[in-house]
């Protein structure tokens, strides 16, 4: 197996049980709690791809964005850390500020999103 393929990552949302898995070569490295759409703003759901990063975006967003292909739809931090396991957004995915930190420096532009 090369170098490319085993570094490869690919995030799975489950907006049902509120949790982003993240895998890496195929094999599961890490889940974490998040915040989904709420009935009138729904996740969208599909597969897509990260298309953008920033860090501090500023406003409600926290201390990481990651555009997904869709437009107006990301991952990214939060300013209200209750809302982490609940169906509150706008659509968006929201970790914990520490946890879109570190999925950040993980994953790569390009990586596949799949929400479920």
């Amino acid at each position: 197996m090369n170098i490319q393929k085993r570094n490869t990552y690919k995030i799975v949302i489950k907006t049902t049980e509120n949790s982003l898995i993240l895998y890496k070569a195929n094999e599961y490295y890490k889940s974490y709690s998040v915040a989904v759409g709420k009935d009138t703003s729904p996740t969208p759901k599909g597969k897509f791809k990260i298309k953008t990063k920033s860090k501090n975006p500023g406003g409600p967003y926290g201390a990481r964005w990651m555009g997904l292909s869709i437009p107006h739809y990301g991952i990214h931090g939060t300013n209200d850390p209750n809302s982490i396991g609940k169906d509150v957004s706008r659509g968006c995915i929201r970790l914990l500020n520490e946890n879109v930190i570190e999925l950040y420096d993980l994953v790569p532009i390009g990586t596949e999103v799949e929400i479920i």
